[in-house]
């Protein structure tokens, strides 16, 4: 017998400002639904998650949960007040005995549940908010942009427990890794419609581009059949007048049905310009150490990033990444060491905390209003890489209608509100771009265009972000930080890194190393509970391991080489496909001879 929904909207209709967002939306969300909620930004995402959750009420329309069923919401910005601590908010409508859950979530999202509310950060606040959500294990989980603020760990922990749960959940999120990982149907929210496919994330994609290639077709035969019916009213309609006008109200009513079409919204048309080409020589670090507050931030780091470089810095909350990035650009003094900047440098910075934006300003005077920005005596233009545009046009070109143009910045969406800042940006030339977390809130086409704009960009790239799969389609260097002032450079992006990494992740893996037989160390000899065979193989597998050490050592090396990327792809791919296969093969003789000892050693 079939279950009922979780949760049924039934003929939603919901107005904001004039604007219908929705209108006549039916969906529902069944027992242990995993589904993607993807629409570009400004489209209603947030909006629709807040009316399946209850907490905007729809002008027409019906929303039903059975009873007994738990709904759970992440919220974005949670009220705190009459709370001490994150851990007392996460752990409200808890039962007595279950903190324990608060404290697992708080563990693996990696913040502090003794941390007052009162100094908790934005991104501190949202991860109690998602601690919360998962110690209350909900029936149904509506999860807006629960990465955001997650270091790639924490990206990683939260993937596995969502992964394992029996709950159903609607999730938006802009990490493209996170959502093939996870969904397995799609709500599509497009030009106030939702459209549903029972496939997930990794198939939308190709089913937006069908579709859409569905629709340029339908508009383009109704173009014709409007044409060819507006020449014959032209030529035939006064010999036939009274005969005809049931043709003539029909073609009124093809041309109502044509304005009736809602063209989709396209890209936004942004652009990056570099200005002055730098030196050669962009950043150059020599022996560059660092502490805070008593934590060591980098020890002895020497690093050279030359022109073109995109580098990439990763690494967990709080190791210290802004701070590299602040210590490379000049603006925090290292403690030992010297950091020298190369010549021409034309800098511009977008920060993941948005602080460049004044919430109380308008989208207009966020252009207009910066000195470097605006038209002397122009208050209606902003100068664009050189050249006076009118400020709504240049806001059309991000996707902003001229009604938002004086509308506050603080009633935008997060998504809106990085690509106001990426409007700021790109106005501007520069040949050395600074990206904190760019992609947080930002939807999948514009992620696409930024990533192919820094493809083209002949300037240098210095990026801090937590999306895997922008990563991967950026960076062609990644800086890996990993606590107590451990920085290592590595060629390629996240999965580049994480195969010259290897295996050295595991939690077993400093014990494994003190057991690795070595040429430097006594190897046991073959007990009398081995074959002759197995003795063979004990004695062998030390020679062996050190090779494959040797090998993997020398491959490192080869792919730590500057450029080698970019300048030689085939070397590159061919040394990282031989550095999996010695990392993999190096595991099964350790294994091996873990193995072979352990029985020598229990022979009599």
């Amino acid at each position: 017998m079939a279950r009922a929904p979780l949760l049924q909207l039934t003929d939603i209709a919901l107005t904001f400002g004039g604007n219908p967002v929705f209108d006549g939306l039916s969906l529902a969300v069944q027992p242990g639904d995993r589904v993607a909620l993807v629409g570009r930004n400004g489209s209603g995402k947030s909006t629709l998650l807040k009316v399946m959750a209850g907490l905007v009420e729809a002008d027409r329309g019906a929303r039903a949960v059975p009873p007994g069923v738990s709904v759970g919401y992440m919220e974005q910005d949670p009220d705190l007040s009459g709370f001490a601590t994150l851990g007392d908010y996460a752990a409200s409508g808890l039962e007595p005995g279950e903190e324990y859950r608060v404290e697992m979530a708080a563990e693996g999202l990696g913040f502090r549940p003794e941390a007052e509310t009162a100094t908790a950060s934005g991104g501190e606040r949202r991860r109690a908010a998602l601690a919360r959500l998962l110690a209350q294990d909900p029936e149904l989980m509506l999860l807006d942009e629960p990465t955001n603020h997650l270091d790639i760990n924490a990206v990683r922990w939260l993937e596995a427990r969502l992964a394992e749960t029996r709950a159903a959940y609607v999730l938006i999120s802009h990490d493209r890794a996170f959502l093939r990982a996870l969904t397995r149907a799609t709500l599509w929210i497009d030009r106030g419609e939702v459209r549903r496919l029972e496939r997930g994330f990794e198939a939308f994609e190709d089913w937006r581009e069908t579709i859409w290639a569905e629709e340029d077709e339908a508009r383009h035969k109704l173009d014709r059949k409007i044409k060819a019916e507006a020449r014959w009213a032209v030529e035939g309609i006064s010999a036939r007048r009274k005969r005809n006008q049931g043709r003539v109200r029909a073609l009124q009513g093809l041309r109502a049905e044509r304005a009736a079409m809602i063209r989709r919204q396209g890209t936004a048309a942004m652009a990056l310009e570099a200005g002055q080409k730098s030196g050669r020589r962009v950043i150059e670090a020599k022996g560059v150490s660092k502490e805070f507050d008593g934590k060591p931030i980098v020890r002895e780091f020497d690093f050279r990033i030359v022109r073109g470089d995109r580098v990439a810095f990763v690494g967990p909350n709080g190791v210290g990444k802004t701070t590299m990035l602040k210590m490379l650009l000049g603006q925090e003094p290292p403690d030992t060491g010297e950091v020298t900047l190369g010549t021409g440098l034309d800098i511009a910075v977008f920060d993941q905390a948005r602080a460049q934006l004044d919430p109380k300003a308008t989208l207009w005077d966020s252009l207009t209003g910066d000195p470097g920005m605006g038209v002397s005596g122009r208050a209606d233009q902003v100068m664009v890489r050189g050249t006076p545009r009118h400020v709504v046009g240049y806001l059309k070109d991000f996707l902003f209608d001229e009604a938002q143009a004086r509308a506050p910045v603080s009633a935008l969406s997060g998504g809106e509100k990085a690509r106001l800042l990426l409007a700021r940006i790109m106005a501007r030339e520069s040949n050395l771009l600074v990206l904190d977390e760019p992609t947080n809130d930002l939807d999948v086409e514009t992620l696409d265009l930024l990533q192919e704009l820094l493809g083209e960009y002949p300037g240098t790239v210095l990026l801090v972000s937590h999306d895997r799969d922008f990563l991967d389609r950026v960076a062609t260097v990644t800086v890996a930080m990993e606590g107590d002032g451990k920085a290592t450079v590595y060629a390629g992006g996240w999965s580049d890194y994480q195969a010259q990494r290897g295996a050295r992740t595991p939690a077993d893996a400093p014990a494994k190393e003190a057991q690795r037989p070595k040429s430097a160390q006594a190897v046991k000899t073959a007990g009398a509970g081995l074959t002759f065979t197995e003795k063979h193989r004990l004695d062998a597998l030390p020679g062996l391991i050190d090779k494959l050490t040797d090998e993997i050592a020398k491959l490192e090396s080869v792919l730590a080489t500057p450029d080698l990327y970019t300048a030689e792809p085939a070397k590159f791919a061919k040394a990282t496909e031989a550095l999996v296969q010695r990392q993999a093969a190096l595991t099964e003789a350790e294994e091996e001879w873990l193995m072979l000892a352990e029985k020598a050693d229990a022979a009599p």
